[in-house]
């Protein structure tokens, strides 16, 4: 009997410690992120929550290039007048080229896994991808924007998702007359442009996002990148392959490394893509937009290196950081069971969600911005 009941003890005494250990991983995760930022790493260290605190990485770089207009009433000047004035970073570095590479960024970066850092990065790869990517244009989003400004003082964008909620839409003219137009996977437009326009000012991806788009939806047209003289190409560095095959594409060189070593990169952006074609954002934008927006409870689970921000939700996020007016169009809004996962679709299809992304708490992200005035979301009446 004594016995029976030391076991019961034992086994009560390890379910305490396990809901107690529950209990601080829930409350580091959950507490506002504000709280979680002003505890630095050596901080973190002291109080016993380093691995939490330190795979979060509240801290960036800064840079001054964000920003090309001084546009009055742009996002930057109203986001002090909403709820997301203390999330709002107005110097973090969306992209990443040259300038951004040393030894003690790559040392502090290469502890971040995925789009989120440089692990598994070379700090010799990085110099080599860098290097390539050392031209004006490839340090600002906007590289054309004093010959395309004609006079306005603000940055117009619309920012185009795949949604099926676009389809009939007829926005198609509206989306066009904006000054950029973002685009992003599997952006068909041939035979679609009533509804989703036909330019292309940026194109968002990571290379798998771009070799599935292009099995996954070939039926429905999608052939590659979109192609056109304003056309730019922006890169999620989703593994240190990206950045090996990001070298060669710019630099019209052929792989050093990898299965394809010593193969010509596929000429999916056009025989004439220069290097000032080509952007890349910055692994610290990805990981601020996880942590500070996207904060989603799949980063307590035992898979949270598998999760980040879909590429569309990068690609309207990179957006409001550079642009001073965001129209979205086909992304999730809460009426979303009436539409089909694409606007392109053959039939209905319902939306899928993945597992190492947070569709539902995007949801909630663009409705905040949108009822904040800092984004205006396309919704059906």
């Amino acid at each position: 009997m004594i016995g029976w009941i030391r076991k019961v003890l034992a086994l009560a005494c390890v379910c305490m410690c396990v809901l107690l250990l529950a209990d601080m991983s829930i409350g580091i995760f959950d507490q506002p992120w504000s709280k979680l930022h002003r505890l630095s790493t050596t901080e973190a260290n002291e109080t016993g929550s380093a691995n939490s605190l330190f795979y979060i990485g509240d801290t960036y770089a800064s840079d001054d290039e964000v920003s090309q207009t001084s546009c009055s009433n742009g996002i930057r000047a109203r986001v002090s007048q909403t709820e997301f004035e203390s999330a709002f970073l107005k110097d973090v570095p969306v992209l990443q080229w040259y300038k951004h590479l040393s030894k003690n960024e790559h040392e502090r970066l290469r502890k971040y896994p995925g789009a989120h850092g440089w692990r598994g990065v070379s700090f010799l790869d990085l110099v080599d991808t860098l290097s390539a990517l050392n031209t004006s244009a490839n340090r600002v989003m906007f590289d054309d924007w004093n010959q395309r400004s004609e006079g306005s003082s603000c940055i117009r964008c619309a920012v185009i998702g795949n949604g099926g909620i676009l389809h009939g839409s007829k926005k198609g003219q509206e989306i066009d007359q904006h000054h950029y137009v973002f685009r992003v996977n599997g952006a068909v437009i041939a035979g679609h442009e009533e509804d989703v326009g036909s330019r292309t000012s940026f194109y968002t991806f990571s290379t798998n996002t771009l070799r599935n788009s292009m099995r996954g939806y070939a039926r429905a047209g999608f052939r590659g990148p979109p192609q056109s003289e304003e056309t730019r190409y922006v890169f999620i560095p989703d593994q240190g392959r990206d950045y090996t095959i990001l070298r060669a594409v710019a630099s019209r060189t052929q792989m050093m490394t990898g299965p394809e070593k010593n193969k010509m990169p596929p000429a999916y952006f056009g025989k004439t893509a220069t290097a000032m074609k080509f952007k890349i954002y910055h692994p610290d934008f990805i990981r601020y937009i996880r942590n500070r927006f996207l904060r989603s409870r799949l980063l307590k689970g035992r898979f949270r290196e598998w999760y980040r921000p879909t590429t569309g939700a990068v690609m309207l996020m990179a957006a409001m950081h550079t642009c001073d007016q965001v129209d979205a169009y086909g992304f999730i809004t809460p009426d979303y069971k009436n539409y089909s996962d694409h606007y392109y679709d053959k039939g209905f299809r319902p939306l899928r969600f993945y597992a190492n992304h947070d569709m539902r708490l995007e949801l909630k992200l663009w409705q905040q911005l949108h009822q904040a005035g800092l984004i205006n979301l396309y919704m059906r009446k």
